[in-house]
């Protein structure tokens, strides 16, 4: 199964619409790898669900759904090295998660991380290209 790190922009977008690519993502990653997730990422994504112009999300449930299908069944690890790579140094803790993880994928809707693909052998990609991805996952499975 391969291992996959979701950012928080990603998450966001899953969170403002229902059945959004993002979310399409998350639920493939769910059913066909292992996601990888650490506390500085989830701080971060807490912090930013918790924003107030997001609390129509909150009100809709939204939010539960999102962080029970990120966390539910994550695979938790504590950054090893610390990692000065990306334009916006807010987002090297994904990369710190990626390379403690040994993850395969980096999923991100953020351009500074984007940018990167391929870092250190892990892929970065849309959602919308790993929903591309995992599809075929899907119809290989049937």
């Amino acid at each position: 199964m391969p291992s996959v790190v979701f950012d928080a922009s990603t998450l966001v977008g899953a969170l403002l619409k229902a059945n959004s690519t993002p979310e399409r993502a998350l639920v493939l990653a769910r059913r066909h790898a292992v996601i990888c997730m650490s506390r500085a990422v989830e701080d971060e994504i807490r912090e930013v669900f918790s924003r107030p112009r997001f609390a129509f999300a909150e009100r809709a449930g939204r939010v539960t759904r999102i962080l029970d299908l990120v966390m539910g069944a994550a695979d938790w690890h504590a950054a090893s090295a610390s990692v000065r790579e990306c334009r916006d140094p807010k987002d090297d803790k994904y990369l710190e998660l990626a390379l403690a993880a040994g993850a395969d994928i980096i999923v991100s809707s953020d351009d500074d991380l984007l940018a990167l693909d391929p870092w250190r052998g892990i892929a970065i990609m849309s959602p919308a290209a790993f929903v591309q991805m995992a599809e075929t996952w899907d119809a290989s499975a049937r």
